[in-house]
């Protein structure tokens, strides 16, 4: 009975959550990773960043982890199509906040120096 998880099912019966998981992971941690990078990169330029500045880019780093932590509880719940197409969402939601983030600091840099 220990190999029973609260669902009923076998607990090999979700090695997908696994492989599925780790899979969209490293495109979650990509968008987390230039976030980061942008963010040591304005940080050490010559002007350094105001607090807006600070602001936009944390919250660059910060959308990507908490859409995958929401997109993966919530497709936990579903077969294994439902939680890949749930973290697909998450990452095109993460994906197009990350546009928008890119697209503000490219047209009001000045707004984001120091």
């Amino acid at each position: 009975m220990s190999d029973v998880i609260t669902s009923g099912r076998p607990a090999g019966a979700r090695w997908y959550t696994r492989v599925v998981g780790v899979l969209f992971g490293l495109f979650y941690a990509y968008i987390v990773w230039q976030a980061i990078a942008s963010l040591v990169a304005g940080v050490t330029g010559p002007l350094g960043l105001n607090v807006m500045g600070w602001f936009v880019w944390i919250m660059a780093a910060l959308v990507p982890v908490l859409a995958f932590g929401v997109a993966f509880r919530l497709g936990q719940k579903h077969g294994m199509l439902g939680f890949a197409l749930t973290l697909f969402a998450g990452l095109g939601l993460a994906a197009v906040f990350w546009l928008n983030i890119l697209s503000y600091a490219t047209l009001n840099a000045a707004v984001l120096l120091g």
